[in-house]
């Protein structure tokens, strides 16, 4: 089976590496990549050794599987536009990498094509050095279930943990990728400038973070939330909670005091009710 991408940017180019270096575990191959641009398609088809098409209607009749990897905003317009093709989509197998578009994106195309939504819990920040770990990521995917056990078992060949979900959880789902990602980065901008405020310059706030969040990270992947834990909540310590408290204000006491809820439930479980965590909660607002 030949696959094409419409689209080369990070992660066309990853994908596609990863497939082209991949792809005789289970006999496919990339067949190549049309963009918006000739160069960026060309580049991606050399990254990839194969081919770089002139048109949308090339692609679609070289290949048996179509990855659109554009920005959200503009699957929907490349399905539309490849529905008016002159060209037999009829069962083709599209799909997109979006995390929060779910694959009804294709449900409104005339061709009988089946359609994916097939996301790596990866953060792929790199054309060229993102696939190199890319097995890493645990892939989830939703779509039409003629093909869905097929490409599922496509995925597991190439190293890949797979869940099949909803289309129905795909929003909440790629909000919980968010809270482990990127609001994770919003976190640490704010305790680097909560440093700042007490006098530290960017780069020793920085130097002063880094070892505490490395560590916990390691903790929190290796233990688990609960035994990766530790602080003043964890260990029912009121007073000093109540210290932050009156230091912080606005924006961040209100996060503060929202995690610090999914602390106390981590810390009640994790002693097993062995503390008394009301007068906690009360603190909190909880």
């Amino acid at each position: 089976m030949k696959v094409g991408f419409i689209g080369a940017g990070k992660m066309g180019f990853t994908l596609g590496k990863h497939i082209a270096i991949n792809g005789d575990k289970l006999d496919i191959r990339v067949g190549g990549y049309y963009s918006r641009t000739k160069q960026s398609a060309s580049e991606a088809a050399e990254f990839t050794n194969s081919h770089c098409y002139n048109s949308l209607t090339e692609l679609v009749n070289g290949n048996d599987i179509i990855f659109i990897t554009v920005p959200d905003g503009q699957i929907a317009v490349i399905a539309d536009t490849l529905d008016r093709l002159d060209a037999d989509l009829d069962g083709k197998i599209i799909c997109h990498t979006s995390g929060a578009s779910s694959s009804q994106v294709f449900s409104g195309m005339d061709s009988q094509v089946y359609g994916y939504s097939i996301h790596p819990i990866y953060a792929v920040n790199s054309k060229t050095e993102s696939y190199i770990n890319f097995n890493q990521a645990y892939i989830t995917i939703e779509g039409h279930e003629k093909h869905i056990e097929m490409m599922a078992d496509m995925f597991k060949s190439l190293d890949h943990q797979v869940k099949i979900i909803s289309a129905d959880d795909k929003v909440k789902y790629h909000s919980a990728a968010v809270y482990a990602s990127n609001l994770v980065i919003g976190l640490y901008h704010k305790s680097m400038k909560l440093m700042m405020e007490c006098g530290f310059d960017e780069a020793e706030a920085e130097e002063a973070l880094k070892p505490l969040f490395e560590n916990n990270a390691k903790n929190l992947i290796n233990k688990g939330c609960a035994d990766a834990l530790t602080g003043p909540v964890e260990r029912c310590d009121t007073e000093t909670v109540r210290k932050h408290i009156e230091a912080l204000e606005g924006d961040e006491l209100t996060v503060y005091k929202l995690l610090s809820k999914e602390l106390v439930e981590i810390a009640d479980m994790k002693h097993n009710k062995s503390y008394d965590y009301e007068e906690m909660k009360g603190l909190l607002n909880l």
